[in-house]
């Protein structure tokens, strides 16, 4: 079973920058794709970027120029960094990894979520 643990939301001033981080654990077979995805109060999830195993990112339009994804080497661990923020990025932002099993049957694992909060 592979867990998903995110860390790095938190309140911050509008202008201000946020660095959010998942990393998976346990029983890692292959990892694939990962992307962070948002939910703002009363709105439906909404993607925000991914990366593809060699490298590839893609971002949202409403967070182009302000937001990149990245990995690490071992391809465990996934960030957002943040930067120029505004009230509208308040939300809960998920992270979601496209997952292998041992049997190499494709699966989606989420985050348990991470609050960020723009705000003066």
């Amino acid at each position: 079973q592979v867990q998903l643990v995110e860390s790095g939301g938190g309140l911050v001033l509008p202008g201000g920058s946020l660095r959010l981080s998942c990393a998976a654990s346990g029983s890692i077979f292959n990892i694939d794709h990962m992307a962070w995805y948002r939910q703002a109060p009363g709105k439906q999830r909404e993607y925000v970027a991914a990366i593809s195993p060699a490298g590839t990112t893609n971002v949202a339009d409403s967070v182009k120029g302000r937001f990149a994804i990245s990995t690490d080497n071992a391809k465990n661990t996934v960030w957002l960094q943040m930067n120029s923020l505004k009230p509208e990025d308040t939300a809960v932002y998920y992270c979601k990894m496209l997952m292998y099993d041992h049997k190499n049957i494709p699966y989606d694992d989420w985050g348990q979520g991470t609050q960020v909060t723009v705000s003066s």
